[in-house]
């Protein structure tokens, strides 16, 4: 019996393992293979180098500003979009005013702001790219923005927005998490909806506040939730790369300032030939993944809380 159900388990799994094998952890390492010649991309011309890529990578600055910029994204976009996402979770499922009937409940209209909130998540990035490149437009007419600014009297406050080298990477940014939070509020309203209505009468009765509420009961209930969003954050601020080659001024300006790891991969790549080069950008890309997963799983972890 154990025999043919060790047949069985391995016959039901082979082949979804080979497919896995073959398109997602071949292509890993096809890609350090790569990054250790210097290629043009042609069939033939492959050198090998060694380590030479990535030698000549940690020389690189420009590589290097991408990669700073990358840090920045991480920080910030991760922080904003999550706390924004528990936020409006928090006040659409146990935020709104006591009604006749009901103790906990949101606020009013919570249904139609889940949609609202959501449907950025139904728009191809492609399509957010270029409304936000037009909204961001610095022509006072054209431009939504400026436009708006005008309107209201505010014309101090115009600016060129991803032409200014101060702002350009935080309108990008602010794309990125109006583009992504509508998701998390969704996902955390899920799991709020699970949390037991009586752990939040019985606070109420005691005196609890909404502040306390949402971080002595919500937080730490929704921790491995939240735990689980920052690292799926964390490697979309590590991209950018869409957002970016769409919306800044010549893919990465003006003069660099929203150059990010991935437009520096394609640009070596596909615009310059040097493909062996490129991969080891792509190997560097993957030890930062890799190493921000395991030290968010690892910092971040606490005791599971039953309830």
């Amino acid at each position: 019996m154990q025999h043919g159900k060790y047949r069985f388990i391995v016959g039901f799994l082979a082949l979804p393992v080979i497919v896995y094998a073959v398109f997602v952890i071949s292509p890993f390492v096809q890609a350090f293979q790569i990054s250790l010649t210097d290629w043009s991309g042609l069939v033939g011309t492959a050198k090998f180098v060694g380590l030479e890529n990535f030698e000549k990578l940690w020389h690189n600055e420009d590589f290097w500003n991408a990669l700073w910029h990358n840090v920045y994204m991480l920080i910030a976009v991760p922080i904003v979009t999550l706390g924004l996402g528990l936020f409006f979770a928090f006040m659409l499922n146990v935020g709104g005013k006591r009604r006749k009937n009901e103790v906990i409940t949101g606020v009013a209209g919570s249904k139609f702001y889940r949609f609202v909130f959501f449907f950025p998540q139904v728009i191809s990035i492609t399509i957010i790219a270029v409304i936000w490149f037009n909204i961001y437009n610095p022509d006072p007419q054209d431009g939504m923005l400026n436009s708006l600014l005008g309107a209201v009297g505010l014309d101090s406050l115009q600016n060129a927005w991803l032409g200014e080298k101060s702002l350009a990477l935080l309108c990008i940014m602010a794309v990125m998490i109006w583009s992504h939070v509508g998701f998390y509020v969704v996902l955390f309203s899920a799991a709020m909806a699970s949390i037991p209505r009586d752990i939040y009468e019985a606070a109420l009765l005691d005196g609890a506040g909404r502040f306390p509420t949402f971080f002595r009961i919500t937080l730490p209930l929704l921790w491995d939730t939240v735990q689980t969003g920052w690292v799926y954050m964390g490697i979309i601020a590590l991209d950018g790369f869409a957002l970016v080659q769409i919306m800044s001024v010549n893919m990465g300006g003006p003069d660099g300032a929203t150059d990010v790891m991935p437009l520096r991969l394609y640009l070596t790549a596909f615009r310059d030939s040097q493909f062996g080069y490129a991969s080891a950008m792509g190997v560097a890309m993957l030890i930062v993944t890799m190493t921000f997963a395991v030290l968010t799983m690892r910092f971040a972890r606490r005791e599971r809380i039953e309830f």
